[in-house]
């Protein structure tokens, strides 16, 4: 099916971590999930309910919305792209959840972390650490909006909706913990 103007574009992309669901929508990229093997369809069709667009699934290389998004995961995860330069849509996350998401998206680089407590203050609530370790869990756009750089205060690896390994090896790529010995 070809995307139109109500549609939902979706694929099944391979990457470094396994396969991502991605999904966009005329406005930009509005979903990534981790662990993506052969439900794409159920994933499509439950998001396209949620926002009132068909899912169309583009032929591979045919994708519209979504060829950029694809080409730029690719090239971070082969080291060679360290921001993310997408049109995204945010219907999926608002209020507070949002305000962290963006803060955190424009304010923690590539190869930086930053705690919950921290991100908390950034956007003016210094005691809502456990609500940004909330809208972390909640991030519709991981990845692409960073959740795993965001770690515990006191050094730990925090929690990572994609699974603490996939969170160890995406901080491993960016370099802010060794990479594996096997």
């Amino acid at each position: 099916m070809t995307p139109t103007a109500q549609s939902l574009e979706w694929a099944i992309v391979p990457s470094a971590i396994g396969p991502l669901f991605l999904a966009a929508t005329p406005a930009g990229l509005v979903r990534v999930e981790f662990h993506a093997h052969a439900d794409g369809e159920a994933r499509a069709a439950a998001l396209g309910g949620r926002l009132a667009l068909v899912p169309a699934r583009p032929a591979p290389g045919a994708e519209e919305r979504l060829a950029e998004p694809i080409r730029q995961l690719a090239d971070y995860f082969d080291g060679s792209l360290r921001s993310f330069d997408l049109p995204l849509d945010w219907t999926l996350t608002s209020g507070f959840n949002r305000q962290v998401l963006r803060a955190l998206a424009a304010d923690v680089p590539y190869g930086a972390v930053v705690g919950y407590g921290d991100l908390a203050h950034r956007v003016g609530q210094p005691g809502a650490a456990q609500a940004v370790g909330a809208a972390m869990g909640a991030n519709p756009l991981p990845l692409v909006v960073p959740c795993h750089r965001v770690v515990e205060r006191d050094g730990g690896i925090g929690g990572f909706g994609g699974g603490l390994e996939t969170k160890r090896a995406l901080l491993a790529l960016e370099g802010v913990l060794p990479q594996p010995l096997f």
